[in-house]
């Protein structure tokens, strides 16, 4: 699949997931943490992909190791961004991001949030609920 027809899907993507989320009840006013997701089998790689995302703004977390139940090894990290849920801002974030995968032969596997309700919860309620997770 070429870059501009996965970025054709990654929006479409874009706008099923804030739609979801907004007729969840998702606060439309909120800001959100966006995760976006990257893996590869090469660490170099991937390590080079993190440096550029954190170039281009994005915070970046330290690369995870996950064994796949084949036994191969895939490193994988998040390039987060906080805003709300603005379709043409996650469209633009998606484009950066999908041409840094490219450049650098890693996968981009699309971005996750969680729900954000608008009703106030308590600080002690809040550390107890599980947010939950919406992941490409």
């Amino acid at each position: 699949m070429s870059i501009q027809q996965q970025l054709q899907a990654q929006k479409q993507e874009n706008r099923d997931i804030v739609e979801s989320l907004l007729d969840d009840g998702s606060d439309a006013d909120a800001e959100y943490t966006i995760e976006h997701h990257f893996s590869s089998s090469d660490f170099d790689r991937l390590e080079k992909a993190a440096v550029d995302a954190f170039k281009l703004g994005f915070e970046v977390n330290d690369a995870e190791e996950v064994e796949l139940d084949d036994g191969d090894v895939l490193f994988c990290f998040d390039a987060i961004a906080y805003h709300s849920l603005d379709v043409a801002l996650l469209d633009q974030a998606c484009e950066q991001l999908l041409a840094l995968a490219a450049k650098h032969k890693v996968d981009y596997d699309g971005w996750g949030t969680y729900f954000m309700g608008d009703e106030e919860l308590e600080d002690d309620e809040a550390d107890d609920e599980e947010p939950q997770d919406w992941r490409h």
